[in-house]
């Protein structure tokens, strides 16, 4: 990646980073066009490749900075101390809100990297594809799950709570009036719904 991209106007940065989350996330890097992405960043093909190569230069270098960023906004938005595992999973749920405001795709982008195929695309991001999943692993490892009817179950949760919201992002990223806010207050409550239900008692 040409370290020049850095010297242009973060709104600019920030246009084609968000075009290349949106056109991977939804299509995966073997279908991702190279003419939907500067359609989306609104820039040119031949900008596009002056600044990171080609198509796989872009997606390794996407990956390294959605990965950093996030694993920067969730570590430092769930407490290492917290040991409640909806209150963990609630914070882990506005760091996303957080990370969503700038980069909207970014979340569904890294799960997309967690089932993605394309041997040309794992081969380019494979010392760093599990970063943010083991990111989330540590977050979670903290919590106490004695309270659980059975501690199997904060596994099942934890794959209910992930599914929902790429469930919910799918269906909200197109409409205009969404906010990252809104889906935080939808988990919220979705939250509150398992902890009556999944908790055989309370302290």
């Amino acid at each position: 990646m040409n370290e020049k991209f850095y010297d242009l106007k973060k709104e600019k940065q920030d246009r084609i980073i968000n075009g290349a989350l949106k056109i991977f996330a939804l299509n995966g890097y073997k279908h991702a066009s190279t003419d939907d992405i500067i359609a989306e960043a609104r820039i040119s093909k031949g900008l596009l490749f002056h600044y990171f190569g080609s198509k796989i230069g872009l997606y390794e270098f996407l990956f390294g900075y959605a990965s950093r960023f996030a694993v920067v906004e969730l570590r430092s938005g769930v407490s290492r101390s917290e040991r409640d595992y909806f209150e963990i999973q609630r914070r882990i749920t506005a760091s996303e809100a957080a990370l969503e405001v700038q980069y909207p795709y970014i979340t569904m982008f890294l799960d997309s990297v967690l089932r993605e195929t394309c041997e040309e695309a794992l081969s380019a991001i494979a010392d760093s594809r599990t970063l943010v999943a083991l990111c989330y692993e540590e977050l979670l490892s903290a919590a106490d799950l004695t309270l659980f009817q059975n501690e199997d179950d904060a596994d099942k949760l934890t794959q209910i709570i992930s599914y929902t919201k790429q469930g919910l992002l799918r269906a909200h990223l197109g409409d205009p009036l969404y906010r990252p806010k809104d889906m935080e207050d939808e988990i919220d409550n979705l939250l509150d719904f398992l902890r009556a239900h999944f908790f055989a008692r309370e302290s």
